[in-house]
């Protein structure tokens, strides 16, 4: 009696991939619909009051700026660890995500530098919980993506370095963060 061949190798397994576009698509989502009500209430508040920004509230649009440009080189770098990973270079592959996290922590730093330098709190009206409202939650968003890259460096420093999956999860999702901060730049710091 004859054996049977063997039947095709089994597909890939993308559970990673997945996860990160599902979560990437709810950050989007969530997002819009925050800078949603964010233009319902600046309507609202231009109808009644005449003004939505409070007159004695500047924005540093400098350090704003400088956000929205970092994320060039966020999503730059998360890329360059997918590219170094697919050629099995490992020094690379940790220090673009090294670099990945660290250009997040400067633009935390940013983030954080624009809270000390704004007269504004969350008390002052439906300007100041929208506006803490909107960056809070980029800054919940931008530390997750601080925690993927860490954990996708020490899994590659673990010796995983054949376990690509996570790193293009880990690009896919600064690709959004970069989406979801350019909607955030243009609606909360130049329309204000």
């Amino acid at each position: 009696m004859e054996a049977l061949t063997a039947g095709p190798a089994p597909a890939p397994r993308n559970q990673m991939i997945v996860g990160a576009t599902l979560a990437s698509m709810a950050t989007l989502m969530l997002t819009g619909g925050m800078l949603g009500v964010w233009a319902l209430q600046r309507r609202q508040a231009i109808d009644t009051d005449g003004a939505w920004l409070p007159s004695s509230v500047t924005i540093p649009e400098v350090p704003a700026n400088v956000m929205l440009i970092a994320f060039i080189a966020v999503c730059s770098f998360a890329q360059w660890a997918v590219w170094a990973a697919k050629r099995n270079d490992r020094a690379n592959t940790v220090f673009a995500l090294g670099a990945t996290a660290f250009v997040a922590v400067l633009i935390v730093n940013a983030q954080a530098y624009i809270y000390s330098q704004i007269e504004l709190s969350v008390t002052d009206g439906a300007y100041g919980s929208m506006f803490f409202a909107v960056t809070g939650t980029f800054m919940a968003m931008m530390i997750a993506g601080i925690a993927f890259s860490l954990v996708a460096a020490f899994r590659l420093i673990g010796g995983r370095i054949g376990d690509r999956e996570i790193l293009t999860a880990h690009a896919i999702f600064w690709y959004a963060l970069a989406a979801v901060f350019s909607a955030i730049w243009f609606v909360v710091y130049v329309v204000k």
